[in-house]
């Protein structure tokens, strides 16, 4: 059956770009609402579906907007914690352009929401199942692929120059142990050499070495090392767990990604629905 969170939870911190503070509630919602942001601090901002068509934005996040030029953004992290639970409706109020980083990974939204436990919904669950392969590809070689499979799983390579990084990869099923403890604790990742242009542009102003993986050469610069073996390609695994979470539904397929991203993954979501033959929406 769906499900919505048992009761309220908030969550308080800062913009990993905007560097302004952040007040996040997440509140129960009826049956079959989804889940959906609302703007606390724009009292005629309209109810926002976070779903891959109200992505408007996908460098270094995803980030949902309105017709009105508002936005939501960073939302993938607690996109994959919620989907992970299977919290399938809940309205998320935010009172500021961007999500609080927190952890820079989904380990505390994970935890808090789990505290906050689960209400079971009269209607049942909505699953969709890929039925025909899809792809993508850029123009740099960067590709994504959608396919059957019985499950929800993922298999992610990267290959880095950075020598603590180099080559790594992801590749199994998504679960809720998986989750808990491969994925949510894995912060985003770059190099010292990118810090400057990033805020130059306007990003990262609210980035740390608590909220981020900074490398430099052959040393990683936190001082307690990686969260988990493979942090940097796991983080891109949950980031794409939260961009698959766009489609509205608990997904069953198997996403293949090369050194891919938030706008290969809203791509492929947008190539697989708009044929109705790639894919069934079935109940649980």
């Amino acid at each position: 059956m769906q499900h919505t969170i048992a009761k309220s939870v908030e969550f308080n911190g800062v913009g990993l770009h905007s560097g302004v503070a952040v007040r996040l509630l997440i509140e129960p919602a009826e049956v079959d609402t989804g889940i959906v942001f609302v703007r606390s601090d724009l009292p005629d901002f309209a109810p926002l579906p976070a779903t891959y068509s109200r992505v408007v934005d996908t460098r270094n996040c995803t980030c949902l907007g309105d017709n009105n030029g508002n936005i939501i953004s960073t939302i993938e992290h607690l996109m994959a914690a919620l989907s992970v639970i299977k919290i399938d409706n809940a309205l998320i109020k935010v009172n500021a352009p961007e999500m609080p980083i927190l952890d820079g990974g989904a380990l505390f939204f994970y935890n808090e929401l789990k505290k906050a436990g689960l209400t079971e919904q009269s209607a049942p669950r909505r699953i969709l199942k890929v039925m025909k392969k899809v792809e993508f590809q850029d123009d740099k070689g960067n590709h994504v692929t959608l396919e059957p499979s019985e499950q929800f799983a993922i298999h992610f390579t990267i290959d880095f120059p950075s020598p603590i990084v180099g080559h790594q990869e992801f590749d199994g099923a998504i679960n809720e142990d998986v989750f808990l403890n491969q994925i949510a604790p894995c912060r985003t990742f770059c190099e010292k050499t990118q810090i400057d242009y990033l805020r130059s542009i306007g990003l990262i102003k609210g980035g740390s070495l608590d909220n981020a993986v900074v490398l430099d050469g052959d040393k990683i610069l936190n001082p307690d090392g990686f969260r988990v073996k493979n942090e940097c390609v796991n983080h891109k695994v949950l980031d794409a767990i939260g961009d698959m979470a766009t489609s509205g539904f608990a997904v069953q397929g198997k996403l293949t990604a090369y050194h891919s991203g938030h706008f290969h993954n809203n791509q492929i979501l947008q190539i697989l629905f708009a044929n109705n033959s790639n894919y069934t929406i079935e109940e649980e």
